[in-house]
């Protein structure tokens, strides 16, 4: 029985783009890349976006005339059972002081400094202590700040840690006053670990954080406001209490059963197509 040969033309393997981050309008600025990403995306059977924000900034940056479907970031809130480490957190507050926590790569685009204007207001109408994971360009500066402010006995940077959740296990707070994000992947990860999150209301992350509920937001660079905020949420232990179930019951919106399901039906219309197209 003679076998039916394939040319090279015939074979279509559907390709499903997704855009994650703000690394993608961060390099669709440069004249030399952006043409390559817009026919990557233009040549994609399907294209998805964490958030509206991303779709948008898509939109306008590249030559783009595809559709693109908003489908959110998600994580598995089974996995996301943070018990609190009593041991880590005496560690870093002996004093019962408050912990508010930062997880990034210590970009710019993340304003690190801002976090340390801010928590030299915050610290001092509240106890607290500030809690930085990670590295990156912008840690020296830091430091620097807080050599400045005389503030190094209650800033600990702790740098890349193997298991950054056991911090988030122990935060009262998440600060996160980026420049740009296209969704706020490590505010969902605080929220899951029921931690109301300060932060700007730029990009993806309002689509995330909601104001007054799962925390607050403030414009970008408004240090004023955001040290407003933090000691709003930790000067009052019932209302702190009452902002970490909601931010938990907020982060249960993005679990993995409720978001994959999605993917999965984005990948088998883009398969559907390529049978019926082939018979």
């Amino acid at each position: 029985m003679a076998k039916k040969i394939l040319a090279e033309e015939d074979i279509h393997i559907p390709i499903v783009t997704t855009l994650h981050g703000t690394d993608i309008t961060l390099v669709g600025k440069s004249p030399g890349l952006a043409p390559v990403i817009s026919f990557a995306i233009n040549k994609s059977d399907r294209v998805t976006a964490v958030s509206s924000s991303l779709k948008n900034d898509t939109y306008k940056l590249f030559g783009v005339n595809k559709d693109i479907e908003v489908i959110p970031n998600f994580i598995r809130m089974d996995q996301a059972n943070y018990l609190p480490n009593e041991e880590l957190r005496q560690s870093y507050a002996p004093n019962g002081e408050k912990i508010i926590a930062h997880i990034s790569n210590f970009r710019p685009v993340k304003r690190i400094p801002d976090i340390i204007e801010v928590f030299n207001k915050v610290r001092k109408e509240v106890k607290a202590k500030l809690v930085l994971v990670g590295d990156g360009p912008d840690r020296n500066k830091v430091s620097q700040m807080c050599r400045e402010y005389r503030i190094c006995d209650d800033v600990l940077l702790v740098g890349k840690l193997k298991n950054p959740t056991e911090v988030l296990s122990i935060a009262d707070l998440f600060m996160l006053p980026s420049e740009q994000e296209s969704f706020g992947l490590a505010a969902l990860e605080a929220m899951a670990a029921g931690v109301p999150v300060v932060s700007s209301n730029t990009g993806g992350i309002p689509e995330l954080n909601r104001h007054g509920v799962s925390g607050m937001m403030s414009n970008v660079g408004d240090i004023e406001e955001m040290a407003k905020h933090c000691v709003y949420l930790l000067s009052s232990e019932k209302r702190l209490e009452k902002f970490k179930k909601q931010a938990l019951e907020r982060a249960k919106e993005f679990d993995i059963s409720k978001v994959l399901s999605r993917y999965e039906k984005i990948y088998e219309e883009a398969l559907e197509e390529v049978r019926s197209l082939h018979g």
